[in-house]
């Protein structure tokens, strides 16, 4: 990467942004951080960080009649 950015920096870009772009940008955006999500929740479940959640959820839970 050429120059890294502050976010102040990125505000100010997105803030000038068309609608069009804007729309795009949060397309993106929104792709980004889903895959950020997902990416961290299996890591999550490969280290056991969710695994007293898991235990805990099976231990509640309620078998219907």
């Amino acid at each position: 990467m050429d120059s890294m950015r502050t976010a102040e920096e990125i505000e100010a870009a997105v803030a000038q942004l068309s609608a069009e772009e804007l729309a795009r940008f949060r397309a993106w955006f929104e792709r980004f951080e889903a895959e950020n999500w997902d990416r961290q929740l299996q890591q999550d479940v490969e280290t056991g960080r969710l695994d007293s959640l898991a235990d805990q959820a099976l231990r509640c839970r309620t078998l219907p009649p």
